[in-house]
């Protein structure tokens, strides 16, 4: 089966290949569709994020690239948009709602830049208590879909991201599992569509996806949908065990997935 990837990044953000090279490498493995999603600009511009200039020239080069390429392959343009960032959204084809930074004590925190970073908030901001910043990191969460209105929810559970094995708090916790179930029943009052995404799998070797097999059990039961995205920062990471996802997807009680068109969203049974 040839995949689609919906969540892409390029030069103009913190990827580390040209759009056109994300569009070929799309193309020459049989991808029907292509979405690439910019980081938003951010207060400070942030070096991971687009400038407002950057962005302008990325969705040019967007347009171009569609016109060049549109006989071969159904090219989408999306944006990454932050919980903090305030730049509109209008011009793009699908947003991807996130939540990498969280305002706080007059700082911004960023929960997903490297582990001694999430220790040191930990420890400066939470009394050393992990289980604190992953309720506050869900807290926001709905909010977050309030805001943006996102076509899809990005890593959902992203607070996760250097937990691997527990080293930092327990996902089985009852305050952990409190705080994610709380989000995401308030949250699809919002938007029904979370990522299944494998970018941390692929660059940090995580073992399981955002997010986690028994918050998609969770998901399922609570009749919200899936689109699969790999989160990719170069060529070789598109579509990223997107044939396991689909066998975790069954194994959680889903039968379809969705896949984004430029007329919104369809099914692919599972």
């Amino acid at each position: 089966m040839s995949y689609s990837n919906f969540h892409s990044h390029t030069v103009f953000c913190d990827g580390e290949c040209t759009a056109e090279e994300m569009v070929c490498a799309a193309i020459a493995r049989g991808s029907p569709a292509l979405g690439l999603s910019g980081h938003s600009p951010l207060p400070g511009d942030p070096h991971w994020c687009m400038t407002e200039q950057s962005a302008a020239r990325y969705r040019a080069e967007l347009e171009r690239l569609k016109a060049e390429y549109g006989g071969k392959i159904e090219l989408l343009m999306g944006i990454e948009q932050d919980y903090l960032s305030e730049t509109p959204t209008d011009e793009y084809d699908f947003v991807i709602g996130s939540l990498h930074l969280m305002a706080r004590g007059g700082e911004v925190l960023e929960v997903d830049w490297h582990v001694g970073r999430l220790e040191e908030i930990v420890t400066r901001h939470y009394g050393g208590d992990a289980l604190a910043v992953a309720e506050d990191y869900y807290s926001r969460l709905p909010d977050m879909a309030r805001k943006i209105k996102p076509t899809v929810v990005g890593h959902f559970d992203l607070i996760n991201k250097f937990n691997e094995g527990g080293q930092l708090f327990d996902t089985a916790n009852l305050r952990y599992r409190r705080a994610a179930t709380d989000a995401l029943a308030a949250m699809l009052e919002r938007c029904r569509v979370l990522e299944v995404n494998t970018g941390a799998m692929y660059r940090n070797g995580r073992s399981e996806p955002y997010p986690q097999p028994w918050l998609l059990r969770e998901l399922c039961a609570r009749g919200g949908e899936v689109i699969l995205s790999s989160d990719s920062h170069d060529t070789a990471s598109l579509c990223h065990k997107f044939s396991e996802m689909e066998e975790l997807l069954r194994s959680v009680g889903f039968k379809r997935r969705l896949t984004l068109t430029k007329n919104g969203f369809s099914e692919v049974s599972l």
